[in-house]
Protein backbone atom coordinates (compact mmCIF):
# COMPACT_ATOMS: atom_id res chain seq x y z
CA UNK A 1 0.00 0.00 0.00
CA UNK A 2 1.24 3.38 -0.91
CA UNK A 3 -0.35 6.24 1.34
CA UNK A 4 0.49 10.11 0.74
CA UNK A 5 0.27 11.79 3.82
CA UNK A 6 0.13 15.63 4.28
CA UNK A 7 0.44 17.15 7.45
CA UNK A 8 -0.84 20.70 7.60
CA UNK A 9 -0.58 23.78 9.01
CA UNK A 10 -3.54 23.68 11.45
CA UNK A 11 -3.11 23.03 15.10
CA UNK A 12 -2.75 19.55 16.02
CA UNK A 13 0.02 18.18 13.67
CA UNK A 14 0.11 15.27 16.55
CA UNK A 15 -2.33 13.80 14.59
CA UNK A 16 -0.10 13.52 11.50
CA UNK A 17 3.36 12.57 13.71
CA UNK A 18 1.19 9.70 15.53
CA UNK A 19 -0.40 8.63 12.17
CA UNK A 20 3.07 8.59 10.03
CA UNK A 21 4.36 5.92 13.19
CA UNK A 22 1.50 3.60 12.87
CA UNK A 23 1.93 4.12 8.82
CA UNK A 24 5.40 3.06 9.45
CA UNK A 25 4.75 0.31 11.94
CA UNK A 26 1.96 -1.17 9.28
CA UNK A 27 5.09 -1.21 6.71
CA UNK A 28 3.09 1.40 5.04
CA UNK A 29 5.19 2.72 1.65
CA UNK A 30 4.54 6.77 3.10
CA UNK A 31 4.66 9.90 1.05
CA UNK A 32 5.08 12.72 2.96
CA UNK A 33 4.47 16.55 2.51
CA UNK A 34 5.19 19.01 4.91
CA UNK A 35 3.60 22.61 4.08
CA UNK A 36 5.89 25.49 5.81
CA UNK A 37 3.53 26.37 8.58
CA UNK A 38 3.31 22.42 9.76
CA UNK A 39 6.96 22.60 9.76
CA UNK A 40 7.14 25.08 12.51
CA UNK A 41 3.62 24.08 13.82
CA UNK A 42 5.17 20.18 14.24
CA UNK A 43 8.33 21.22 16.47
CA UNK A 44 6.39 24.26 18.75
CA UNK A 45 3.30 21.54 20.00
CA UNK A 46 5.01 18.37 19.79
CA UNK A 47 8.85 16.92 20.75
CA UNK A 48 9.77 15.72 17.40
CA UNK A 49 11.94 18.11 14.57
CA UNK A 50 11.01 18.34 10.94
CA UNK A 51 13.88 17.03 9.88
CA UNK A 52 13.40 13.60 12.11
CA UNK A 53 10.06 13.40 10.26
CA UNK A 54 11.83 13.21 6.86
CA UNK A 55 13.95 10.06 7.92
CA UNK A 56 11.23 7.70 8.66
CA UNK A 57 9.21 8.10 5.76
CA UNK A 58 10.15 6.32 1.98
CA UNK A 59 9.67 9.65 0.04
CA UNK A 60 9.60 13.36 1.05
CA UNK A 61 8.16 15.91 -0.96
CA UNK A 62 8.63 20.15 -0.64
CA UNK A 63 4.93 21.48 -0.47
CA UNK A 64 6.03 24.23 -3.64
CA UNK A 65 7.43 21.55 -5.99
CA UNK A 66 4.65 20.91 -8.36
CA UNK A 67 7.20 18.81 -10.29
CA UNK A 68 6.64 15.92 -8.11
CA UNK A 69 4.82 12.73 -8.44
CA UNK A 70 1.87 13.37 -6.37
CA UNK A 71 0.99 16.63 -8.38
CA UNK A 72 0.14 14.22 -11.53
CA UNK A 73 -2.98 11.86 -11.59
CA UNK A 74 -0.52 9.00 -13.18
CA UNK A 75 1.77 8.81 -10.18
CA UNK A 76 0.20 5.84 -8.52
CA UNK A 77 -0.83 5.79 -4.84
CA UNK A 78 -3.94 4.46 -3.56
CA UNK A 79 -4.79 7.14 -1.09
CA UNK A 80 -3.65 10.55 0.72
CA UNK A 81 -4.25 11.82 3.93
CA UNK A 82 -4.35 15.29 5.20
CA UNK A 83 -4.17 15.70 8.76
CA UNK A 84 -4.10 17.94 10.26
CA UNK A 85 -6.41 19.82 7.08
CA UNK A 86 -6.37 24.07 7.55
CA UNK A 87 -9.32 25.57 6.48
CA UNK A 88 -7.70 27.20 3.68
CA UNK A 89 -6.12 23.94 2.31
CA UNK A 90 -9.85 22.29 2.53
CA UNK A 91 -11.20 25.60 0.43
CA UNK A 92 -8.35 24.86 -1.93
CA UNK A 93 -9.03 21.51 -2.34
CA UNK A 94 -12.91 22.24 -2.63
CA UNK A 95 -13.14 24.25 -4.61
CA UNK A 96 -10.09 22.97 -7.59
CA UNK A 97 -7.21 25.22 -6.35
CA UNK A 98 -3.91 23.33 -6.63
CA UNK A 99 -1.91 26.44 -5.55
CA UNK A 100 0.27 23.42 -3.44
CA UNK A 101 1.63 20.18 -4.23
CA UNK A 102 -0.79 19.44 -1.23
CA UNK A 103 -3.83 20.72 -3.00
CA UNK A 104 -2.84 19.56 -6.34
CA UNK A 105 -2.11 15.91 -5.33
CA UNK A 106 -5.37 16.20 -3.26
CA UNK A 107 -7.53 17.17 -6.35
CA UNK A 108 -5.95 14.31 -8.11
CA UNK A 109 -6.12 11.62 -5.77
CA UNK A 110 -10.02 12.55 -6.39
CA UNK A 111 -9.76 13.04 -9.88
CA UNK A 112 -8.55 9.62 -10.44
CA UNK A 113 -11.41 8.34 -7.60
CA UNK A 114 -8.54 7.29 -4.79
CA UNK A 115 -9.31 7.39 -1.17
CA UNK A 116 -8.46 11.11 0.40
CA UNK A 117 -9.03 12.03 3.95
CA UNK A 118 -9.40 15.33 5.29
CA UNK A 119 -8.85 15.25 8.77
CA UNK A 120 -10.22 18.75 9.97
CA UNK A 121 -8.98 20.19 13.09
CA UNK A 122 -11.19 23.72 13.65
CA UNK A 123 -13.76 24.77 16.09
CA UNK A 124 -16.29 26.21 15.81
CA UNK A 125 -16.84 25.77 12.49
CA UNK A 126 -17.91 29.19 10.11
CA UNK A 127 -20.44 29.01 7.33
CA UNK A 128 -18.17 29.01 4.44
CA UNK A 129 -15.88 26.26 6.15
CA UNK A 130 -18.69 24.18 6.54
CA UNK A 131 -19.82 24.93 2.93
CA UNK A 132 -16.55 23.60 1.75
CA UNK A 133 -16.56 20.43 3.28
CA UNK A 134 -19.77 19.92 1.77
CA UNK A 135 -18.29 20.37 -1.29
CA UNK A 136 -15.04 17.98 -0.79
CA UNK A 137 -17.71 15.63 0.64
CA UNK A 138 -19.58 16.05 -2.51
CA UNK A 139 -16.28 15.28 -4.61
CA UNK A 140 -15.58 11.94 -2.99
CA UNK A 141 -13.26 13.05 -0.04
CA UNK A 142 -13.87 11.41 3.46
CA UNK A 143 -14.28 14.11 5.83
CA UNK A 144 -12.92 13.19 9.07
CA UNK A 145 -12.88 15.97 12.50
CA UNK A 146 -10.69 15.60 15.06
CA UNK A 147 -13.59 14.53 17.35
CA UNK A 148 -12.49 11.81 19.57
CA UNK A 149 -15.33 9.54 21.07
CA UNK A 150 -15.29 8.30 25.10
CA UNK A 151 -16.32 5.14 25.05
CA UNK A 152 -13.23 3.97 25.03
CA UNK A 153 -12.13 5.78 28.26
CA UNK A 154 -9.19 7.35 27.82
CA UNK A 155 -7.16 8.24 30.32
CA UNK A 156 -4.23 10.67 28.33
CA UNK A 157 -4.35 12.95 25.82
CA UNK A 158 -2.60 9.88 23.64
CA UNK A 159 -5.71 7.88 24.10
CA UNK A 160 -7.30 11.03 22.18
CA UNK A 161 -4.78 11.36 19.50
CA UNK A 162 -5.09 7.65 19.39
CA UNK A 163 -8.48 7.45 19.07
CA UNK A 164 -8.31 9.74 15.70
CA UNK A 165 -5.58 8.13 14.16
CA UNK A 166 -7.51 4.48 14.19
CA UNK A 167 -10.47 6.36 12.81
CA UNK A 168 -8.05 6.90 10.10
CA UNK A 169 -6.46 3.54 9.95
CA UNK A 170 -10.32 2.17 9.61
CA UNK A 171 -10.88 4.24 6.45
CA UNK A 172 -7.70 2.84 4.96
CA UNK A 173 -8.74 -0.85 6.06
CA UNK A 174 -5.24 -0.98 7.88
CA UNK A 175 -4.89 -2.99 10.72
CA UNK A 176 -4.49 -1.44 14.56
CA UNK A 177 -5.18 -1.58 18.12
CA UNK A 178 -5.54 1.62 18.95
CA UNK A 179 -8.61 1.94 20.82
CA UNK A 180 -11.12 -0.48 21.94
CA UNK A 181 -14.03 -0.95 19.80
CA UNK A 182 -17.54 -0.62 21.24
CA UNK A 183 -19.30 -3.92 21.96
Amino acid sequence: MKVLLSIGGASGSIYGVRLLQELKKADVETHLILSDGAKKIVEHETKYKFSNLKKQVSFYYENDDMFAGPASGSFKLDSMVICPCSMKTLSAVANGYGDTLTSRAAICTLKEERKLILMIRETPLDLSSIKNMKKAKEAGATILPAMPGFYHKPKKIEDLVDFIVGKILDQLNIEHSLFERWG
